[in-house]
Formats: structure tokens, sequence, C-alpha cells
């Protein structure tokens, strides 16, 4: 039974409650308003119900005394309302009565306030005054009663429209703060959060828009410093590798010159590849535009490259982009799959897209999550061989392109996370308007004409 009502719990707890600042504020400043008027109504209540009660009290005191005068000088009761030893007199006043002087009191009796007023007189005898509080002043009471009523609904909206006002405001520049910090992280360095919070009033969120533009700033000089860093480096390999590679090819024939030459190989292929992710991370890179016949261009550039890998065309498309680097990320996805997965390899051809599968294990679930990083082969099952930049510099020439590379694995329908993979997908989204030489974006025409 436990364990049956324990798995609920969990999930409510596991359950992630996402609420806007603006009605949390709102909520905020709601309660405080409501706490504030029930106490304020409260005290205004009963200082307006006592003031109302020592009013009638007072006034029963006087009635009482002009009576005794009157009883004094005539020996009879001859005031309204007043009585001659009344049998209904509190015990309470009776005894102090004893005391010879006069008395009040007021009480509550069934939801009325009883008022009573006492005097003895020479004879021995009690005059009494006895009444309830006046129907004006109960419906006055009731009146005041209904205002603090409406005063307080009337202050908790108020209240809860002016959080909502504030928090929308707070609001509407934190999340034009987090747009520009995301397109920032996006790599756009020519965007500022200060800027694009705008607004003339100055307080903790202009203070972090700052502090989010210095850490920008801050991180964006140590990646082009490590960017520069790394071109010159590679570009300093470049002069040395090549006359390695030339003396190698020079060695006498055998075993020893041919591994010679396959790890000068393999290390001028790494600084070309360096060098190229240095190149494209500058964002200096720009596509050189020409119309293509997507599925005839990739039919010829992958039987050139691999004739075993079969390519099918299901729908056929003329798209304006660069041929250079659109067979240079179209290598490196064949490159990845043949090296990481298993045959049979598929390429197929639809439109703009461009979608190739292996049978192997899988991509590794780091590379899913964060898409591809340099010098990081995958996993176990996929690694072993290259340096890891084959996808990196796929990304990249994708995005000079302005294109969109994705990476998903295969699984049967119905299969949980932990079953293996039965294969890899990579998919190149080629887009409707290319890039220009500016690498920037030609505007969209209007839908429907202008008027």
């Amino acid at each position: 039974m436990w364990g049956f009502l324990r798995r609920p719990m969990l999930r409510m707890e596991r359950m992630d409650l996402r609420t806007g600042l603006r009605w949390k504020l709102s909520a905020a400043i709601a309660l405080v308003a409501g706490l504030v008027a029930i106490v304020l109504s409260l005290v205004v209540h009963n200082a307006a119900r006592v003031s109302m009660l020592d009013n009638a009290r007072q006034l029963a005191n006087d009635r009482v005394q002009i009576a005794q005068r009157n009883y004094e000088l005539n020996r009879r009761p001859n005031f309204p309302n007043i009585k001659l030893d009344d049998p209904d007199l509190p015990d309470a006043l009776r005894e102090k009565l004893e005391e010879g002087r006069m008395v009040s009191d007021v009480s509550d009796h069934a939801g009325r306030a009883d008022i009573w007023a006492a005097v003895p007189v020479k004879d021995g005898h009690v005059l009494s005054y006895h009444s309830h509080l006046p129907d004006p002043s109960a419906e006055m009471l009731n009146d005041l009663d209904q205002a603090l009523i409406i005063g307080s609904v009337s202050v908790v909206l108020g209240g809860s429209a002016l959080g909502v006002l504030i928090g929308g405001q707070l609001s509407r520049r934190l999340r034009k703060a987090a747009a520009a910090a995301n397109m920032v992280a996006k790599g756009e360095t020519d965007v500022r959060v200060r800027e694009a919070i705008g607004g003339v009033v100055r307080d903790e969120t202009d203070d972090l828009a700052r502090a989010v533009d210095a850490m920008a700033d801050a991180l964006r000089q140590r990646l082009e410093a490590e960017r520069r860093v790394t071109a010159d480096i590679a570009h300093e390999l470049r002069t040395p590798v090549t006359g390695l590679l030339t003396a190698a090819e020079l060695l006498p024939p055998g075993r020893p010159t041919e591994l010679v030459l396959d790890r000068a190989k393999a290390m001028r292929t790494l600084v070309e590849d360096v060098l190229e992710v240095a190149r494209l991370d500058g964002a200096s890179e720009r596509a050189e535009l020409q119309d293509i016949m997507l599925g005839e261009f990739v039919t010829r550039r992958v039987a050139a490259k691999n004739p075993d890998i079969a390519v099918q065309v299901v729908h056929e498309s003329e798209v304006t982009t660069d041929p250079r680097r659109l067979e240079r990320v179209l290598f490196n996805l064949l490159a990845n799959a043949a090296r990481h997965g298993r045959p049979p390899v598929e390429v197929t051809v639809e439109g703009r897209v461009i979608r190739i599968r292996d049978h192997g294990p899988g991509f590794p679930e780091e590379l899913l999550a964060e898409g591809p990083s340099r010098f990081r082969t995958g996993s176990k099952d996929r690694a072993g061989q290259g340096h890891g930049l084959g996808l990196t510099i796929a990304a990249g020439q994708a995005r000079v392109l302005g294109a969109r590379l994705t990476f998903r694995n295969i699984r049967p329908a119905g299969s949980p996370p932990h079953n293996p993979a039965e294969g890899a997908v990579a998919v190149l989204w080629l887009p409707e308007h290319a890039p220009t030489a500016t690498g920037s974006y030609p505007m969209l025409p209007l839908s429907g004409g202008s008027s």
C-alpha cells in the first residue's frame, strides 16, 4: 500500500512547476494587501463598535442619573424605560450596588449588545435602565462592515493589478535579456544585452545585462585568442609536415617507409583540418553560390567517392548553394558513417534534405545532446580512429551554407532508450533561401502581396 501511494508522490515531487515573475509578484502583493486590509478592517470595526457601545453606555448612565433626581423629588420612576427593582438585573451589578454607587455594564447576549445602568436610591430601592444597541448604530456598523469589505477587495485587486504591471515590466526586461543572451550564445557577436532590454529605468536588470555583456566580451576575446593560437600553430606546422612528407617519399620502399608515409599523411590531414576549423570559427567564411540539381549532384559525388553506396532520390530539387562546401559536408558524413558505423550506408535525397544512414551502434549520447565537439571521437563503440574533427567541420560548413545538420539514432518503435541503436542518421537541411555573399540572408517575400 505504501509503495502504491509513494509512486504518485514521487512523480509530484519531480513535477516542475513554472510560473511567471509577474504572477509571483502579483500574488505576493495581493497576499500582503489582503493581510493588511483584514487587519485594518478588524481594527476599524472593533474601534467603531467600542465607540458606539461607550456612547450608548454613557447615555444609559445619564438617563439613570436624571431618573434618580426625579425619583428623589417625586418618589416614583417617571422616566421612560426606567424600572424600579427590575428582577432581570444581573447579579454582578447587584453586588456592586450594595457598595452604594452607580454601576453600568455592556455585555453580549444572543449576538446583541445588552446595556445596563443602575443606581441605588435613598429608600433602598434600585433604579435600572436596560436597552440594546440602537438600530441606527447597528445599521451604521453593518454599513461600515460592508464598506470595509468592499475596500479590502478593492485593495487586493488594486495590489494584484499593480503587481501584474510591475512584474510584467520586470519580466519583459528579463525575457529580452534572456533572448539576447541566447543570441550571444549562438555566436551573434554584435548583440548587446543592455541595448536589447532598453528602457530608461535603471535597476538590477541593468546590472545583470552589463555583467552578461562583460562576460560575453571576455569569452569572445578568449575564444578569439585561442582560435588565433590554434590557427598560428597549425599554419606553422604546415611547412615542416610538408617537408616531412616529402622526405618520407624519398625513403626506400618497404614496410617502415609505408608506416612513416601513413603517419605523415595523417599529420598533414590533421593540420589541414585544424586550419579549416579555425577559419570556420572565425565566422569570416562566405559561400560561393551556384544553382545545382541536388539529387544529381549527390548521386555523382557519392558514386565517385564510393560506388558501393546506394543513393535514392525521392524528389529532385534545384538549390542555390556552394558545391565545394556541400561536397565537404557530404564526404565528412560518409567518412564518419564508414569509419564508425556498419554497412550498408544509405543516402537519401528528398527535396532539400539529405539523409545519410548507417547500421552501426549509433551516435554517442554526448553528441546527440551537445552536438559535434572537436577531438572527441565518441564512445568506445564508435571510436578508435580519426581525430574527431570530421563532424565539427561538417557542422561548421553547414552553418556557412545556412543549412541545419541534425543527428539521431534509429531504434525499433516502442523500445526503451537503453536498448542499443540499430543505426545512426545524419540529416542535412538545406535552406530555401541561401546566404548572400556577405553572409546575411535575403528578405523573404511578403505572402499575399502588398496593399
